[in-house]
């Protein structure tokens, strides 16, 4: 932190044998702004996760995490930057390899973490410039290799690399350069002062207040030290004035806010952080002035005063970031990943249960941390049964806790022994006044559960109820339309003698719609096994709903009923049948007519694009097939063909662009690196192996978003 400017530092470790991140060090911060994150599973969709899979530094600044990673921009909104580096066991732990922003040089690891033991993370300021300095970066990088020797000599003394219960803080102190006489003159001094000054530690509490803080806050002096106002004051537990301490201690810069003490006292409260803590200056304000007030004091101001929030900010903070991570669930089988993934860590718990009510009975849908033997006792419960926690929930509509084993004996005897664990919070997950399941949370220890945790978890409850009912809709939804759209491309390829073939089809939406790509492969002549002449046909139908994936039917049974003509009758006729059909959608489509005897093919193309072409000796070209108007668009358009020779061992790769397209990049750039992957691919592998190896190859890409069908062809 000395050697890089920054504020703070943290560090987390690996648990051994488990993919979480455990914190284990921080510095300059108070350990309630990471309650959210004590524990982190490596699928979570952080800075310090994406630092540790792709093992490089990750910088962002200021502004930047809510666009990046909307689930710590939703509960920190403050400005600060930061940066993210892994810590290795290896000879060196390099934090370098991408430029501004952290989003450059490739996706880094293959996901080994074998060498892996952490993450070192610094913080900077809201006035921080845009982009990163030399010392901060060769900072950050030394900083993550000497932490990487360290815990390499501790793991060599066979000591476990892992932090405690709970975190390490480290405190900076202010340096010591006032006697005892002028300590006293000090705080004489302040004494004196008109106006309220307490010195606040970074976790809110104050360490020393004047007698004019005492009389301005209504708390008798010798109860101020330890204390935090908001916790003291029932008309300062609004979450927002919490809210102003967080930002001083994050962007470091000063906040203000004015609270109205009953009966009609108005106070002006300045937050001035240093490496420290807190500087707090109370001052009494105007009650009708507001030329100095921002929109929020204005509407703190209008608040009664007396009330008390029922949950701190920490809590409610922590409730939103669970909120951001269940809004990305899609399918039944998302929602459970994400809540054992990440809330399952955030929440320091050891088991995961989540039952569906379904006929009468509750279903196991998902689970973590438990013996697969006893599923089979919990799975089909009745929903009536006086021996199961979760059905007496769900009938009484209200959440349990049970903080040990003896809390839980009593009433289920034998189900403490069974489950294995010794503290269990059984949640009724209830959605628009219907019981859609329960969850259960459960600690291999005994574990109290305190008030803001209940209320939490209680909250978590319903976000998991509505996560899993949308989810439950969308797989129907989604079996539906992918049974459909499954319905319409062929179900199995047709083996041609001297052909080698191979076919795929992978969507890429994540919602309820299907795409309209489509592929054939048809023989011409009858089925003997003695024809040698095959049509192949690949195209995109415009959208991603059932009409597109209806019209792709359409498209290809009229390709399918004119093979065997010459290709551009063949594009002719499916063009002017969906010209009268007018859709109002584009189509495009390449028809390929092939003949194994005469080593030939011939070929037309509707504004599909080009063919890729890898010769016997390996080159790659793209056919320049002269292309035609999409379909449906000019009933008389024409589709002029191109013949080329097809060899032994070529491969012809029909695409749609799904494959190569990449949002901000030139298309002829995009194809000229599928075609140099296409020629690198190991020439003698099967074409199953080179259509596996496109895909994964698409997959990796940021870019990936539309769907892909691939056929390829190869004579032998």
């Amino acid at each position: 932190m000395r050697e890089t400017g920054a504020y703070g530092g943290f560090v987390y470790l690996l648990d051994p044998g488990e993919r979480v991140l455990r914190l284990a060090l921080v510095s300059g911060l108070p350990i309630d702004i990471f309650m959210p994150w004590i524990r982190v599973g490596l699928e979570a969709p952080l800075p310090l996760t994406e630092a540790i899979i792709r093992r490089r530094a990750v910088w962002v600044g200021v502004g930047e995490m809510a666009n990046r990673y909307p689930q710590v921009g939703m509960v920190l909104p403050y400005p600060f930057a930061s940066a993210y580096a892994p810590i290795t066991l290896g000879e060196t732990a390099d934090g370098s390899g991408e430029g501004e922003g952290g989003g450059e040089g490739g996706d880094g690891g293959d996901g080994d973490l074998g060498s892996d033991a952490g993450v070192l993370g610094l913080l900077w300021p809201g006035t921080h410039p845009a982009g990163h300095t030399p010392v901060e970066h060769e900072g950050l990088r030394d900083g993550a290799a000497r932490l990487g020797r360290l815990l390499r000599g501790i793991a060599a003394a066979g000591r476990p690399l892992r932090g405690g219960e709970r975190p390490r803080v480290l405190l900076r102190r202010p340096p010591t350069r006032l006697g005892h006489e002028e300590a006293l003159a000090a705080a004489w001094l302040t004494e004196r002062l008109p106006e309220g000054h307490c010195a606040v530690e970074l976790d809110g509490r104050i360490s020393y207040a004047n007698a004019a803080a005492a009389e301005l806050t209504g708390i008798p002096p010798e109860e101020l030290p330890g204390c935090r106002l908001w916790e003291k004051l029932s008309w300062l537990s609004d979450p927002v004035f919490e809210d102003r301490f967080r930002r001083a201690l994050l962007s470091r810069r000063p906040t203000s806010f004015t609270a109205l003490r009953p009966p009609d006292r108005w106070l002006r409260f300045h937050h001035h952080p240093d490496a420290y803590g807190v500087s707090l200056r109370i001052a009494p304000a105007p009650a009708t002035s507001t030329e100095w007030a921002t929109p929020e004091d204005r509407s703190a101001r209008a608040m009664p005063g007396g009330r008390a929030a029922p949950v701190r900010v920490g809590a409610l903070y922590h409730l939103m970031q669970l909120a951001a991570v269940l809004t990305e669930a899609v399918g039944v089988n998302d929602v459970v990943d994400l809540v054992a993934g990440q809330i399952m860590p955030s929440l320091d718990a050891q088991g995961l249960l989540i039952f569906v009510a379904e006929g009468g009975r509750l279903r196991v849908v998902g689970h973590r941390g438990y013996r697969p033997e006893s599923m089979e006792r919990f799975d089909g419960t009745p929903m009536d049964s006086p021996s199961s926690p979760a059905a007496r929930v769900l009938s009484e509509g209200e959440p349990a806790f049970y903080g040990s084993p003896d809390e839980l004996e009593p009433s289920f005897s034998g189900l403490p022994a069974l489950t294995g664990k010794e503290a269990w919070a059984v949640l009724p997950l209830i959605a628009s006044g219907r019981t859609v399941g329960c969850c259960v949370v459960a600690y291999d220890r005994p574990h109290p559960f305190s008030p803001d945790e209940r209320a939490v978890m209680t909250s978590l409850a319903g976000l998991i109820a509505q996560a899993l009912e949308r989810a439950r809709l969308y797989d129907a939804k989604h079996h539906l339309a992918r049974r459909l759209q499954a319905g319409l491309l062929p179900r199995a390829l047709p083996e041609v003698p001297g052909l080698d073939v191979a076919a795929r089809y992978l969507p890429a939406t994540r919602g309820v719609e299907i795409g309209g790509d489509f592929y054939d492969l048809i023989r011409l002549g009858g089925d003997t096994t003695a024809d040698t002449a095959v049509a192949a046909a690949i195209g995109d139908v415009q959208g991603h709903n059932v009409k597109a994936a209806a019209l792709m039917g359409q498209v290809r049974t009229a390709v399918h009923a004119t093979a065997g003509a010459p290709p551009g009758e063949v594009l002719g006729r499916a063009n002017r049948l969906l010209t009268d059909l007018d859709p109002g959608l584009f189509t495009s489509c390449l028809y390929v007519d092939l003949d194994l005897t005469a080593r030939r093919a011939r070929l037309a193309t509707a504004g599909h694009l080009p063919p890729l072409l890898r010769h016997p000796d390996g080159r790659v070209t793209a056919l320049p097939v002269i292309p035609g108007p999409l379909l449906g668009i000019d009933r008389g358009a024409e589709y002029p063909a191109m013949e080329i020779p097809l060899l032994p061992g070529a491969v012809l790769v029909l695409y749609t662009d799904g494959l190569v397209e990449q949002h901000g990049r030139d298309l002829d750039e995009c194809m000229a690196e599928l075609a140099q992957h296409v020629g690198e691919t190991e020439a003698r592998g099967s074409m199953d192996e080179l259509a596996d190896a496109l895909l994964r190859r698409a997959r990796r890409s940021d870019a990936f978003n539309d769907d892909i069908a691939l056929l390829l062809l190869s004579p032998r």
